[in-house]
């Protein structure tokens, strides 16, 4: 969406009408991923591109047809011995693309969408793609850090949907959610496209052991940017961390402290200590546990490592505000032993920390599965799944 943002913005200011097709779904080697978009004005330009030139022409075709008639469509463009050459799309893969009118009456949301994406404010766009009662077509919300705008339809449909965007949102991903038709989390008869304009959030790991890679493998799952950060050299490698974004030689608290001066960590960064030395993580944790707006801090180490390492950091000056903000020992009560199962157990603490979870089995709670750490929704008002 973003390299047609100028030009939809232009065309809905002036009141004028645009079609705008979005690729939702791909499968194989589609050429564009999701969220490519084009748009089709009313006076035959084009901007943007949802397929690099393989299938431009049939979608334009179906985009003056939209326009005409004001109806959304999904479609697919596929291979097949008898289409792959009258769409175009040779390269092997499939599209799934989702037209629909843009005017000020069908998005009036647009604008304020368009603020946050220029102001980097995380935000996130649902809107159904498919449903039975075509009057659900093209209905949307949008999810972001002021709450929620506009209506699928529903007070369920937008709670389910909302709960899940805010979930892709953390997590920088788009993807078609499928829901029963009116919202229900078990069942098929609605589709809803989640748009999510934020990057990936950061985490950033430190200290370049064993246990390192299996926290980066699972930061990267959840759909974390991952970097390992170590003073070694010889162990700071990218060999030994193939699921990390970036491997950073560095003393820690010297990288988090220039990161934090760029501009390079916000709201959503959570920070992993690993080193369990109190050379290396005393000092950064000084610096971590200063910066209030990162997500998450949490340090590894035994008991007694713990109750060393708070003496110091209380001896450097920290406040005991600034030490509730340590998750220390890292990582849920699992039972885990391995590096694999300990990643699952910080990564299962991170989780509960975003969304205000408690950690406990879901058998042994009541009410409402899904929620967050900062809209409370009364179990009766929504089923549990």
């Amino acid at each position: 969406m973003h390299d047609i943002l100028d030009d939809a913005l232009r065309t809905w200011q002036s009141g004028d009408v645009a079609a705008v097709a979005t690729v939702v779904r791909t499968f194989d080697s589609a050429p564009r991923p999701v969220g490519a978009s084009m748009l089709v004005g009313s006076d035959g330009a084009v901007a943007g591109s949802v397929s690099g030139g393989c299938v431009e022409g049939a979608v334009y075709e179906l985009a003056q047809d939209v326009m005409r008639t004001g109806a959304p469509v999904l479609t697919r463009y596929g291979v097949s011995d008898d289409d792959a050459f009258a769409v175009g799309l040779t390269c092997g893969g499939t599209l799934d693309v989702f037209v629909e009118v843009l005017t000020r009456q069908t998005f009036p949301e647009f604008e304020a969408l368009v603020a946050d994406v220029r102001a980097n404010v995380p935000v996130a766009m649902a809107t159904v793609v498919a449903h039975a009662d075509p009057e659900r077509l093209g209905r949307r919300i949008v999810v972001g850090e002021s709450g929620t705008r506009g209506s699928l339809g529903s007070e369920r449909a937008d709670a389910a949907v909302a709960d899940d965007a805010k979930g892709l949102l953390a997590a920088g991903r788009s993807a078609v959610l499928t829901y029963g038709p009116d919202g229900q989390r078990r069942g098929e008869g609605m589709e809803v496209f989640v748009s999510s304009h934020a990057p990936p959030p950061r985490m950033l790991v430190f200290g370049a052991i064993d246990f390192a890679a299996a926290v980066a493998q699972q930061g990267a799952f959840l759909g974390y940017r991952v970097t390992v950060c170590d003073a070694r050299a010889v162990f700071a490698t990218p060999q030994r961390f193939p699921a990390a974004e970036q491997v950073v030689v560095a003393w820690p608290h010297d990288y988090l402290s220039a990161q934090f001066a760029a501009g390079e960590v916000d709201e959503r960064t959570v920070v992993c200590v690993l080193t369990h030395d109190p050379k290396f993580d005393v000092p950064l944790l000084e610096v971590a546990l200063r910066i209030s707006s990162l997500a998450f801090v949490g340090a590894m180490g035994s008991r007694r490592t713990h109750d060393d390492r708070m003496a110091r950091l209380r001896a450097s000056g920290l406040t005991e505000t600034e030490l509730t903000r340590l998750a220390s020992p890292i990582g849920l009560d699992l039972g885990a032993r391995t590096p694999q199962e300990t990643a699952v157990s910080i990564a299962a603490e991170i989780i509960a920390h975003r969304w205000g979870g408690t950690g406990e089995p879901l058998r042994a709670r009541d009410g409402r599965i899904h929620h967050d750490a900062t809209e409370a929704v009364s179990a009766d008002k929504y089923d549990a799944v």
